[in-house]
């Protein structure tokens, strides 16, 4: 039966992330090893046979910031309509791989650092040591001049509300020779991606950075017996191989018809 997934996937390497900076608002580049880091990503894990498979997504959201928009493009999904930031489609039609719609949300922008905005951790520690206060938690103090762990829980939780009622549960449980694409694919930040994953599994974020997302990296979020009520973070999973052998049988079948033609 299927089980529908989300796929979280943190933009590439910046000069910022580099060497630990906040980098909220900030609009950076990445770096020419994010840029290579990422492309690899997209032909190690985008395809088929891989884990992330193109033509099973059903939505993509990707943040307002460039250095996110950027990575999607590297990840080389194939999408039918042109991103919302492109005059035109940039592939042919015989790179298309899927008809998954790209959609840009504030709901997926990275936290606002409001105050500690391109400072770094230790520099926050010793901030916050000359004005008399005590150790900071993101997760439970939030970010003074910008956003709180209440106004992000908000909005991430809008975006699994709206995840699983439009994507997910019109296709969990189905037959998966009946369920139509139902995969969802998140391209955003390390801040708020973890405060994605720890509500998507019912954690409020008081309870701790449970989670950790390089620069880069990919997660896999998901739901246990088929159930929508039952969500689950996917630590390993299996490549989609009967799609791939699908796939080359149905090569196999073209170049057959051809050279008897």
């Amino acid at each position: 039966m299927a089980t529908p997934r989300v796929f979280v996937i943190r933009h590439g390497e910046t000069e910022w992330s580099l060497n630990g900076r906040h980098t909220g608002t900030t609009e950076l580049p990445l770096t020419a090893n994010g840029e290579k880091r990422i492309r690899a990503t997209g032909k190690a894990l985008v395809g088929d046979d891989r884990l992330i498979v193109p033509r099973n997504l059903a939505h993509i959201y990707v943040s307002p910031r460039k250095r996110a928009q950027r990575t999607l493009e590297l990840l080389d999904i194939g999408c039918a309509e042109k991103l919302p930031w492109e005059e035109r489609r940039k592939h042919d039609e015989e790179s298309i791989r899927t008809n998954a719609c790209v959609q840009i949300t504030e709901d997926i922008r990275e936290w606002d650092y409001g105050d500690y905005e391109g400072i770094t951790s230790p520099q926050i520690k010793e901030q916050r040591a000359k004005e008399g206060l005590g150790h900071w938690d993101i997760w439970r103090d939030g970010c003074p001049g910008g956003e709180s762990p209440e106004q992000i829980t908000e909005r991430v939780d809008r975006l699994i509300d709206e995840i699983r009622s439009k994507y997910h549960a019109p296709v969990i449980g189905k037959p998966k020779g009946e369920a139509k694409a139902g995969d969802v694919l998140v391209v955003a930040h390390g801040h708020i991606l973890r405060a994605f994953a720890m509500r998507w599994v019912q954690k409020t974020l008081k309870d701790g950075p449970t989670f950790l997302l390089e620069a880069g990296g990919v997660g896999t979020l998901s739901y246990e017996h088929h159930n929508l009520d039952e969500p689950a973070i996917l630590l390993g999973g299996s490549f989609m191989v009967d799609v791939a052998e699908n796939a080359v049988a149905d090569s196999k079948k073209s170049e057959a018809y051809y050279e008897g033609r």
